[in-house]
């Protein structure tokens, strides 16, 4: 059986698109700001479009509603002073309804536009407010229901007459006879007082209030109201589309105009490269944030510039300052390999291991400021009394010879008072070392040395009596491998990192370093540190 092949895998994803984050392509900032204004102002006015439609159309409606209920009011008050139905509703008015209707809902009169008058039976029933379709158009309805007071008088019954008796001869005698005596006009006189008392006695015809209830409906329509919100929505539906277009094209080409010179700037700093750092951008002047721009970078390229130059001289001094040690240790071996009897082994030796311990102070000084410029110093922080460093270090420099050969400096510490402060003591005392190692060698006759505690911080005071500081040097002589006196041999006036040294750990433990005149006739260099924990 034939063996089978192995089974390749499928392709998949390369390495760079199984792990690490995805890149995410964006688009420009002149795309991103035009699409967030059109979109910002597009959602604007959708919402002032639905807002107007709403309003308009609530004020639009309005109009119809308050002339049907005129409509109504009208007919209301012809039925009010006795009117028929037929009449309070009597008047045609294009786009208008109105029906009368009894208490039972049967329409008893209709009016308004004849057009409408079949359809009047489908409103009979609508309250106000409502809106009704009448012959395909809408309508808005009003509605009162009413009742009218009428006075009713009921009809009374006809009075039997009473009949008179026909008169008889014996009458007619006893007639003439009662004349004749007179006694007949006492008998008419009684009957007309009889008459006229029945006459006054006779009782009223009662009256009787009937109420009859109307219903008054009125319906007027609303297409004017519908064909004006019809053309607003229309033109909104046409203006704000174009109104857009105008806003992105415009704020596309207001910001392009806008980014140009920021454009401009991003192409010259592409080409700024370390060894054209002096190159500065042009200042398109004035206060907007285009010129701050250019004025930030320019700033930024000129500290680039001083850092990088700082650097190179930095190096350059420091190889130099290594290689004269290493110099003269090279030459005293090949003269000692050359001329074996020329120079003995102790003198060799001194030699070797003077330029050794200035090889050593020089690279700790190296090591010491390149820890600082990145940070990493290392402060190790615990009280300090910073008296007793300055007691030891004044102690050891009464014991040794100027180089000049001329006997030891007198070295005054009468003012160093008790001072405590929070820090490292290594460090500290390398602060003290230098300022009183930097005197000494500067020093005609004379160094004092004062410490004093005062305001809640130590300031501690390094006098001599020699050329002093000029006051245009008074930053200068804190840079690196800084010799203030050139013709000084370099052995006599060191490497010129002690003061950079002390300035930058004075820096670290939050105080400050300065140098001004001192009363003895050369420099005095102060130094300000914050008190520690008593």
């Amino acid at each position: 059986m034939a063996e089978r092949a192995p089974r390749r895998p499928a392709p998949g994803p390369g390495p760079s698109a199984g792990t690490g984050p995805r890149r995410v392509r964006r688009a420009s900032l002149r795309s991103r700001i035009t699409v967030a204004a059109v979109l910002a102002v597009a959602l604007t006015l959708g919402v002032f479009a639905l807002v107007f439609a709403l309003v308009q159309q609530a004020v639009l409606a309005d109009a119809p509603r308050q002339a049907a209920s005129a409509d109504v009011d009208r007919a209301v008050s012809a039925l009010a002073i006795g009117s028929t139905p037929s009449v309070a509703v009597a008047g045609e008015t294009d786009g208008s309804l109105v029906v009368v209707t009894d208490a039972s809902g049967r329409v008893l009169a209709v009016g308004g536009d004849d057009d409408l008058a079949d359809v009047a039976s489908s409103i009979a029933s609508s309250g106000s407010g409502d809106r009704v379709s009448l012959d395909g158009d809408e309508f808005v309805v009003e509605r009162e229901d009413v009742g009218v007071e009428s006075t009713a008088t009921p009809t009374p019954a006809a009075s039997t007459p009473t009949p008179t008796p026909t008169p008889t001869g014996d009458d007619d005698d006893d007639a003439d006879a009662d004349s004749g005596s007179g006694g007949s006009r006492s008998d008419d006189g009684e009957a007309d007082d009889d008459a006229t008392s029945s006459a006054d006695d006779a009782t009223p015809v009662p009256t009787r209030v009937v109420t009859t209830g109307y219903g008054v409906v009125a319906a007027r329509s609303l297409e004017e109201a519908s064909a004006a919100s019809s053309a607003s929505l229309v033109t909104l539906g046409v203006a704000i589309p174009v109104a857009l277009l105008v806003l992105g094209v415009t704020t596309w080409l207001v910001v392009g105009r806008a980014l140009r010179p920021v454009e401009s700037m991003r192409r010259e700093v592409d080409t700024v490269t370390a060894q054209s750092l002096s190159h500065r951008l042009p200042d398109p002047g004035g206060g907007d944030e285009i010129a701050r721009l250019a004025r930030t970078l320019n700033g930024m390229l000129d500290r680039l510039d001083s850092s990088a130059t700082a650097q190179r001289r930095f190096v350059g001094d420091a190889s130099h300052e290594l290689k004269t040690p290493l110099a003269t240790i090279r030459q005293h071996a090949e003269v000692a390999l050359l001329h074996p009897g020329s120079i003995d082994g102790a003198a060799l030796a001194g030699t070797v291991l003077g330029e050794e311990a200035r090889l050593t102070a020089l690279v700790q000084g190296l090591l010491v400021l390149a820890r600082a410029d990145e940070g990493a110093l290392g402060v190790t922080r615990r009280p300090v009394d910073l008296d007793d460093l300055v007691v030891s270090e004044t102690a050891r420099l009464r014991g040794v010879a100027r180089p000049d050969g001329r006997g030891p400096l007198a070295v005054d510490a009468t003012a160093v008072g008790p001072a405590r402060v929070d820090g490292d003591e290594g460090l500290l005392g390398q602060v003290v070392h230098n300022l009183v190692a930097n005197a000494a060698r500067h020093a005609d006759a004379r160094v004092a040395v004062a410490l004093v505690e005062r305001d809640g911080g130590v300031v501690l005071t390094v006098d001599d009596d020699g050329a002093g500081v000029a006051e245009a040097d008074c930053e200068r002589v804190f840079d690196r491998f800084v010799r203030l006196d050139e013709a000084r041999a370099r052995d006599a006036g060191g490497s010129g990192l002690g003061l950079a040294i002390v300035r930058e750990i004075v820096r670290v433990h939050g105080g400050a370093v300065s140098v001004t005149a001192s009363p003895l006739g050369g420099a005095r260099f102060v130094v300000h540190l914050p008190a520690g924990p008593a």
